[in-house]
């Protein structure tokens, strides 16, 4: 861990305007992001006493190894930079507001022929309306109901295409939840129309739709055509069940979002509910830990930046009203900001009396109901987790806390196919993202070790050649390659203005920093190996050890004996579960591999046949056995297949002949062939 003093700025080099600042730790990451309207004076705060820091800031200026800042001409500005760069380099350090669950959203994707009705989760879409989010029972009784009035299509893609190929709707279609557009009972428009409807219906119109119904219906016991009118019946009773779903709450023309927040000293829980039209249309809930000794107005600001930045690109998912418990911190810039967003005037307001108050103190009762049940979901699973890390951390004699853990494995039936896989955990939970694979060829795969040897290597390369590649740190700053010369001189001064396109994001390494330890499946032989194999890179700061499987001992490199962990340590579990995850990641990509490499084509070897012509090939003559046959004429009326590919094609394949081997059977449909 850095000493704070030894890369602390000079004072007097510190401007006193606003700007964005950053910390990054040894490998060049950027660690925390934060934004000041008096740089020197926020600096400062991080180097006076570090003792006298909240804990994770504490471990913030320790984990870090250098400061810079970037000087910003107003207030608003620092706060679309200090967004864009969080939102680019995601900083273990920030705040970030995670959701408590996942939420669905009812989603209608305008943007195809025939718009679909589904229920989504995850990223947003272009030309898809989202309606929510719900909870995941309402939304599916929500979605069934509204079927009944506006059939539009619910189906997959794949369902849509087999029914129009064959000529019949799916089940929906027969009854009535469907108006079955892929067999041309609507046209394109009719259903777009339903579509349109839908929304309108969940955007806030349903009592329209309600009295154009009670009309319709009206109208048909008049003519005495009671059945019409029985179905109509249903109709506005189901419209009423989910239009009455939603209490109301505020008046009718309020579009709101009300947000709520209870904290205590490590943590704290938001709660928000979307209200459209005077009704809640909508709840979630995030949960985070105040890294920084973060005040409620700077926790709201990050709060807003993070909720209705991410979507801004969706109509209408910033309302006319904000409303919150406390005005944010710049809160000027961040209405000005907002409106920008959305287009129009956004209003941030606390709310001081009346509905809008109560609501806001219902919101904060969930706020506080989530908190406690997050704090007794989460209490275990915490502890033990820093209770398994500290553990290993002891039981190996590693003097650098295990932060970030990287674990190996080999795959392989007999040699054949090997592969292998690596697995990520950073803080002792997985980090998907960081995970790889590698395939192994040549000598390397001959046995566990030198396939050990080889993929240690290859990984550890590729961090010294991205932190190669990595910007120079110069005086303290990090002078980025795409900027002019006169911006890189301002850039060492800490005067340097944010860069014309903050939409671009610099090329991120893909290995951009080491593990603290290295967990290789095997034992002394493939943890030697492993050793080897990062001496001669000349890295010395890592850690390497392996886990045995027969008797899970833990070895260490050039050791006679084992360390031997209590088979009820939290240490143990943690390893064993990294070493499952890692088994199982490399046994999926070699059964992967191995289906590949089972299924091949006797055209696959002729050169400039690539995929897309050899199936226009198999496609044309309908059998390897008439491609065989045919003269370079016959084989380049075949679509893409020219006089010089014909021919090779031809000797490639008389060479095979050659042989006196059979022709294996060909797929028609890919021409490709499975070989015994």
């Amino acid at each position: 861990m850095a000493d704070p003093a030894s890369y602390r700025p000079q004072t007097g080099e510190i401007p006193t305007t606003p700007g964005v600042y950053r910390f990054r730790d040894p490998h060049g990451r950027v660690i925390y992001v934060g934004k000041a309207k008096n740089l020197r004076s926020r600096l400062n705060s991080y180097f006076a006493n570090p003792a006298g820091l909240l804990p994770k800031t504490h471990a913030m200026v320790h984990a870090a190894s250098s400061v810079e800042w970037t000087v910003v001409g107003s207030e608003l500005e620092s706060l679309q930079l200090e967004y864009t760069w969080i939102k680019e380099f995601k900083p273990r350090f920030n705040v970030v507001f995670r959701d408590d669950k996942t939420y669905p959203y009812l989603a209608v994707t305008m943007g195809e022929k025939y718009p679909r009705v589904q229920v989504m989760r995850g990223e947003r879409r272009k030309g898809t309306r989202y309606f929510g989010p719900y909870t995941a029972g309402a939304i599916r009784e929500t979605m069934d109901t509204l079927l009944r009035v506006f059939p539009v299509r619910s189906c997959s893609a794949g369902v849509f295409k087999r029914a129009e190929s064959s000529g019949r709707p799916c089940l929906l279609g027969y009854i009535d939840k469907c108006s079955a557009p892929c067999v041309g009972r609507v046209t394109p428009e009719e259903h777009r129309g339903l579509a349109e409807d839908f929304c309108s219906f969940m955007g806030g119109e349903a009592k329209r739709f309600i009295s154009r119904l009670e009309k319709d219906m009206s109208s048909a016991v008049a003519e005495l055509d009671y059945e019409r009118a029985a179905g109509l019946r249903d109709d506005i009773i189901a419209l009423r069940k989910v239009f009455e779903r939603n209490a109301v709450v505020l008046a009718e023309d309020t579009d709101a979002d009300v947000f709520a927040l209870h904290e205590d000293e490590l943590e704290a829980s938001v709660q928000v509910f979307h209200v459209r039209g005077g009704r809640v249309r909508g709840q979630r809930g995030w949960v985070v830990e105040k890294v920084e000794d973060a005040t409620t107005p700077e926790l709201i600001e990050h709060l807003l930046q993070q909720v209705y930045g991410e979507d801004s690109e969706v109509q209408g998912r910033i309302p006319r009203e904000v409303l919150v418990p406390e005005k944010p911190s710049n809160h000027v810039e961040l209405t000005e900001w907002l409106g920008g967003l959305r287009g129009a005037r956004v209003d941030i307001r606390v709310p001081q009396r009346g509905d809008k108050a109560a609501l806001m103190s219902t919101v904060r009762e969930n706020a506080e109901q989530a908190l406690k049940l997050h704090k007794t979901r989460r209490a275990g699973d915490i502890t033990v987790r820093s209770l398994a890390l500290q553990e290993l951390q002891e039981a190996l004699e590693i003097p650098v806390p295990l932060l970030r853990i990287e674990c190996f494995d080999i795959s392989h039936v007999q040699g054949t196919n090997v592969v292998a896989s690596m697995v990520v955990v950073e803080d002792g939970l997985p980090k998907k993202s960081d995970y790889r694979k590698f395939s192994i060829t040549g000598a390397a795969a001959a046995d566990d070790t030198a396939a050990m040897h080889d993929v240690l290597t290859r990984r550890f390369r590729h961090y010294l050649t991205d932190k190669a590649a990595q910007v120079p740190v110069v005086s303290g700053e990090i002078v980025n390659p795409t900027r002019s010369a006169a911006q890189s001189n301002r850039a060492q001064n800490g005067t340097d203005v944010p860069p014309s396109d903050p939409s671009l994001p610099a090329p991120k390494a893909k290995f951009a920093y080491p593990p603290n330890l290295v967990v290789v499946d095997g034992g002394q032989p493939q943890v030697n190996a492993a050793a080897r194999a990062l001496a001669e890179l000349g890295i010395d700061d890592v850690y390497v050890v392996g886990l045995a499987k027969r008797l899970e001992e833990v070895w260490l490199p050039d050791s006679d004996f084992p360390v031997i962990l209590p088979r009820t340590s939290q240490g143990l579990y943690l390893l064993q579960r990294i070493r499952d995850e890692a088994h199982r990641f490399a046994i999926s990509f070699h059964r992967q591999k191995r289906g590949k490499a089972m299924t091949v084509s006797v055209l696959d070897g002729v050169p400039g046949l690539g995929e897309a012509k050899r199936k226009a090939l198999v496609a044309h003559f309908g059998s390897l056995k008439k491609i065989k046959a045919a003269s370079v004429e016959e084989l380049t009326s075949a679509k893409g297949i020219g006089p010089a590919l014909a021919a090779a094609v031809i000797q490639h394949l008389g060479s095979d002949a050659d042989t006196g081997e059979s022709a294996p059977a060909v797929n028609m449909t890919t021409g490709e062939i499975l070989e015994s």
